[in-house]
C-alpha cells in the first residue's frame, strides 16, 4: 500500500497539489474494512475486498507520479523510482516481519514454525503470494493453519507491480518521445492491453482454480490497472462539472458500501466480482478530481479519516500477525477480544510510522542519495529473509543424515525392519528413547509418496481421470491402484513389488474419494455432497472394464459411510457400493485387493512429538482400531469372492500399540496416513503379504 507524499497544511508547491484528502480517507476505509474484517466483528462480510480498494489507490497514485515525470522530461528514472518504494515500504515490513518471527515462536505451535520461517522469508523477498498460491492448492499443505505473514500476499502483488509498471511505462515513454505520440492516450491504450487480459485471466481462473486465482499477480494486476487508467486521464476528469464529479464519487462510495455488505468469502473471487470494489474506487478517486466540497471528500476528507489513511500502511502491517498470534494463545477471538487486539495494533503501527517510517525516509542520507535508499531497502529485505530462516533451524529436532539411514538399512534396524521377518510383527526391537529419526517432524506433510509431486492425483473439484504409469511400463501384468489417499499411502512398497516382479503400476487417484458408487460428503466438511467423486468413479470403472482392463486393481478407502436415499449416512450404503463395483470387474476376470485402512492415532502426531520432545513415545502413542474406512472394506470383501483384504495394520502399530517412532522412522504424517519413509521400509513384508493374497485369487505373483 504505497502511501502519497504529503505537503505541510497551507503549502502551495506544485506537490500540495498533488495530495488528494479524500484518497487518504478511502484508504482508512481500505485497512479500517481489512481490520474489521480480520477481527471477525461481522456485518461487513465483504471487508476483505479493502485489499482491492488498495490496490486501485496504489496504481492510481504510482501512475500518476510516473506520467508527471514522462511529461516533464520523457523518460523515467528507474533507480530513483525504486528508491522511492525501498525507503517507503522496506523498514516498517522489515521491522513487523522482525517482530513476526518472534510472535511465532512465542506463540505459534512448534509445527508450524518450518512453513511460517519460509513464509517471513518469502514475505520479505516480495513473493509470499506465490508461495501461498501453490499452498493453497497443494493437498499436502491441509494441515497448515494460517499464517500470520499472509496478508503480506498483497504487498507482494504490489511490489511485483512496481516492478513491471515503470519498465512497461518506460517503453511507451520511449515510443512516445520516438514517434511524438500525445503522452496520456498512448499510455491508456498501452495500460488497457494489460488490463483487460489480466481482467479476462482472473475471470477464468477463479472460476477454472479459485484458491490459486485469490494470490496470483496476473489476476490482480487490471485492479492496479484500472487506478493506472484513473491516473493517466487525470487531466479530463478535472474538466467534469463538480456537480457531475460529486454524483460519481458519492456513487462509487456507494458501491464501495454495498459491495462490502453484500458480498462475502462465498462469493468467488477476484474474478469480476472484484469489479465492484475497484469500479467504485476508482469513481471515488474519478469524480473527486472536479467535486471539490460537494463530494466525499466532506468525509473522507476529515482530520481522523487523514490521520489513519495515512498510518494504513503501518496499521496494515501490524494487524493480521496480532491477531495470529492472540488466536493462537487465545483460541477462536470473540468480537471483543478481535475488537481489542484490532485497536491494540494502532499502538506499534504508529511507533513504526513515528520513529522508523518517516526518520529513515526523510534522513538527509537516504532521502538525497538513491544508492543509499537502495541499499537500506537491500538490507531490510535480507533481514527479513534472515528473521524467517531462523525460524525454520528453531527448535528443529534431531534428524537422521543420509549416511545413518544408509547404516540402520544396511542392519535392517530402518523402520519396520526392527519388527522382524515372522508372519507376526514383535515390538521388542522398537526403541522407546529414539535420539532421532527421520524424516524430521516438521517435514512430515511432505514425506508423501511422489504421486502428488508428479500431478497424479485428481483434486477434488474436478471428475478427471489422471493416471500415471509407474513400475516397469509395459509389462503384461498390470496393477491398478485406485481410490483415495488411503490407497496412495501403500505406493512406494508397491512400487517395490512391481519393479522387483516386473508388473506396471497404474494409478487411479482422487483426493478424499474412496473407489465407490456411493455419495459421500467432501473432505473435512459434513454438510457439503461430494458428486464429483461419485462421477470420477464411475468413468474409472468404465476404464478398467474397457481398454485399461488391469490384471487386478488394489484399493483402499478413508470412508465407511455414505448417503442413502434418505439423506442418512450408513454404512451399508458404502458397503454395496464396494460389493457393486468389485463384482463387476470379477465377472471380468479381474480381482481386488482391499488394504486395509490405517488406525487413526487419535491426534496429530509429527506435531505430537515436536511439543513433546522428551516423552514423544509415550505421549504420542495412539490406540489400535480399524481406521475410518476399515469396517466397510471387511465387510465388502466377505460378499465378493473375487476380493481379498490386505490388512497390514499389525506391522503398523505392533502389539495393537500405534508408536509414533518405529526403528528411527516417524511413522505418521496427516492425520492417520503414513509416511512414504515408513512404507517403503514395509515393502518386503507388502511383497509378502500381496503375493499370498494374488495367490488366493488365482493370479500368479
Amino acid at each position: 500500500m504505497t502511501s502519497v507524499t504529503t505537503a505541510a497544511p497551507g503549502s502551495t508547491t506544485a506537490r500540495a497539489s498533488a495530495f488528494r484528502p479524500d484518497v487518504e480517507g478511502l484508504r482508512a476505509i481500505a485497512v479500517g474494512t481489512v481490520l474489521w474484517f480480520h477481527a471477525g466483528l461481522g456485518g461487513l462480510r465483504g471487508g476483505f475486498a479493502g485489499v482491492d480498494i488498495f490496490f486501485v489507490i496504489s496504481g492510481f497514485l504510482i501512475t500518476g507520479q510516473l506520467v508527471r515525470e514522462v511529461e516533464r522530461s520523457s523518460r523515467i528514472s528507474l533507480p530513483r523510482f525504486y528508491a522511492r518504494r525501498a525507503k517507503r515500504l522496506f523498514p516498517a515490513a522489515a521491522t513487523v516481519l522482525l517482530a513476526t518471527a518472534v510472535l511465532t515462536v512465542l506463540f505459534l505451535p512448534k509445527i508450524s514454525w518450518r512453513v511460517f520461517g519460509w513464509d517471513i522469508a518469502a514475505s520479505a523477498a516480495y513473493v509470499v503470494n506465490w508461495r501461498l498460491a501453490d499452498r493453497a492448492v497443494d493437498y499436502l499443505a491441509e494441515d497448515t493453519s494460517v499464517s500470520p505473514a499472509q496478508h503480506f500476499w498483497s504487498l507482494a502483488v504490489e511490489e511485483q507491480y512496481y516492478i513491471v509498471w515503470p519498465l512497461l511505462l518506460l517503453a511507451l515513454a520511449v515510443l512516445i518521445r520516438r514517434a511524438r505520440l500525445p503522452v496520456r492516450p498512448t499510455m491508456a491504450i498501452g495500460l488497457a492491453a494489460i488490463v483487460l487480459p489480466s481482467l479476462a485471466w482472473s475471470i477464468h481462473l477463479t472460476e477454472a482454480d479459485p484458491a490459486r486465482a485469490y494470490f496470483v499477480t496476473t489476476t490482480r494486476l487490471w485492479e492496479l490497472g484500472i487506478g493506472a487508467l484513473v491516473a493517466v486521464g487525470a487531466t479530463r476528469w478535472r474538466r467534469l462539472s463538480a456537480p457531475l464529479g460529486a454524483a460519481l464519487a458519492w456513487s462509487g462510495l456507494a458501491v464501495i458500501a454495498v459491495g462490502l455488505v453484500a458480498q462475502s468469502t462465498a462469493t468467488p473471487w477476484p474474478g469480476w466480482h472484484a469489479l465492484v470494489p475497484v469500479a467504485g474506487t476508482a469513481a471515488v478517486i474519478l469524480g473527486g478530481h472536479s467535486a471539490g466540497r460537494l463530494g466525499p471528500v466532506r468525509v473522507l476528507g476529515t482530520r481522523p479519516m487523514v490521520w489513519i489513511g495515512g498510518l494504513s500502511y503501518s496499521l496494515y502491517l501490524w494487524h493480521f500477525p496480532l491477531i495470529v498470534a492472540a488466536s493462537a494463545h487465545l483460541g477462536e477471538l470473540t468480537r471483543w477480544q478481535g475488537s481489542a487486539v484490532a485497536v491494540a495494533s494502532v499502538m506499534p503501527a504508529w511507533l513504526t510510522h513515528r520513529f522508523i517510517e518517516n526518520p529513515l525516509r526523510f534522513h538527509p542520507r537516504v532521502a538525497e542519495h538513491t544508492r543509499n535508499a537502495l541499499v537500506l531497502g537491500l538490507t531490510c529485505s535480507l533481514l527479513g529473509v534472515g528473521a524467517g530462516y531462523a525460524v525454520t533451524r528453531v527448535g528443529a529436532s534431531p534428524t537422521l543424515d543420509a549416511a545413518q539411514v544408509a547404516q540402520l538399512r544396511a542392519a535392517h534396524q530402518f523402520g519396520g525392519q526392527v519388527l522382524g521377518s515372522g508372519q507376526q510383527p514383535s515390538s521388542a526391537g522398537i526403541d522407546r528413547h529414539p535420539q532421532a529419526m527421520t524424516p524430521n517432524p516438521a517435514d512430515a506433510p511432505a514425506d508423501a509418496p511422489v504421486l502428488y509431486a508428479d500431478g497424479c492425483q485428481t483434486v477434488r473439484t474436478t471428475t478427471e481421470v489422471v493416471t500415471c504409469g509407474h513400475g516397469v511400463k509395459g509389462a503384461r501384468k498390470v496393477m491398478a491402484l485406485v481410490g483415495d489417499s488411503k490407497a496412495a499411502q501403500w505406493f512406494p512398497a508397491l512400487e517395490r513389488y512391481a519393479l522387483e516382479r516386473g508388473w506396471e503400476i497404474r494409478t487411479y487417484l482422487k483426493s478424499a474419494c474412496p473407489w465407490s458408487p456411493a455419495l459421500i460428503f467432501d473432505g473435512d466438511n459434513p454438510t457439503r455432497r461430494y458428486p464429483n467423486c461419485q462421477q470420477w468413479g464411475k468413468d474409472v470403472l468404465a476404464r478398467l472394464l474397457g481398454p485399461e482392463k488391469p490384471t487386478v486393481v488394489v484399493t483402499s478407502g478413508i470412508r465407511s459411510v455414505a448417503f442413502g436415499a434418505d439423506g442418512t449416512e450408513r454404512e451399508s450404503v458404502m458397503v454395496d457400493g464396494y460389493v457393486d463395483y468389485w463384482t463387476q470387474l470379477g465377472r471380468a476376470g479381474v480381482p481386488v485387493l482391499a488394504l486395509m485402512d490405517t488406525p487413526q492415532p487419535g491426534r496429530i502426531v509429527y506435531e505430537c512429538v515436536l511439543e513433546h520432545e522428551d516423552d514423544y513415545m509415550t505421549a504420542c502413542q495412539g490406540a489400535w482400531n480399524d481406521g475410518s474406512g476399515g469396517s466397510a472394506l471387511r465387510a465388502a470383501t466377505d460378499r465378493v469372492p473375487t476380493s481379498r483384504l490386505v490388512d497390514l495394520n499389525p506391522w503398523v502399530c505392533p502389539d495393537r500399540t500405534c508408536w509414533p517412532v518405529i526403528g528411527s522412522v516417524l511413522v505418521w504424517r496427516q492425520g492417520s496416513h503414513l509416511t512414504a519413509t515408513y512404507t517403503e521400509s514395509l515393502a518386503s513384508v507388502v511383497a509378502r503379504e500381496i503375493s499370498a493374497a494374488l495367490t488366493q485369487v488365482g493370479v500368479q505373483p
